[in-house]
């Protein structure tokens, strides 16, 4: 189903798409980034917020890492400070690259089992659907982040990954 290139691929793509939205939205003010706009959790900085959770607790459950020490519920105030927000996020799309380089077929092959807080049991899934999942949620959640910054005025660089800068 996929390969590490599709996991090396995705984690280019989602490291640039991080700085593009990252870097539109700290030309806003901190009002404007916390501004309820409608969207699942509120704001760019709230959804921002969750996003990061989501890719931590993804994360945690492929390399091992610490999960965040917040429930979904809250993960949206996760990080309050916006300058921890950019740095945390930097530094974890660093750890899914440098795991995204080091993955085999045998990391993408069976299946994964964890306890889910979101549903409140034991949950097993193939590891190719929870690494499309990580993948697939930072698209739909930096969409709604897209959004939110082009009706405030900030201009995101393009999100098509077939034009992916190749130095991404």
């Amino acid at each position: 189903m996929i390969t590490p290139a599709y996991l090396q691929r995705m984690a280019r793509y989602n490291a640039w798409q991080n700085r593009s939205v990252y870097a539109a939205a700290d030309g806003l003010g901190d009002a404007d980034r916390r501004a309820d706009r409608g969207a699942f959790w509120g704001s760019i900085h709230r959804t921002l917020s969750h996003l990061l959770w989501g890719d931590t607790i993804w994360m945690g459950r492929f390399d091992g890492g610490p999960p965040p020490d917040v429930k979904i519920a809250d993960s949206g105030d996760w990080v309050v400070e916006w300058e921890e927000l950019k740095l945390l996020r930097e530094g974890l799309d660093g750890r899914i690259f440098k795991w995204a380089l080091a993955a085999k077929p045998a990391d993408i092959e069976g299946d994964l089992v964890w306890f889910s807080g979101a549903v409140g049991r034991e949950v097993r899934q193939p590891k190719a659907v929870c690494l499309i999942q990580l993948f697939n949620h930072q698209t739909h959640h930096r969409g709604q982040v897209h959004a939110m910054l082009t009706a405030a005025g900030a201009r995101p660089e393009d999100t098509d990954l077939p034009f992916m800068p190749a130095d991404a």
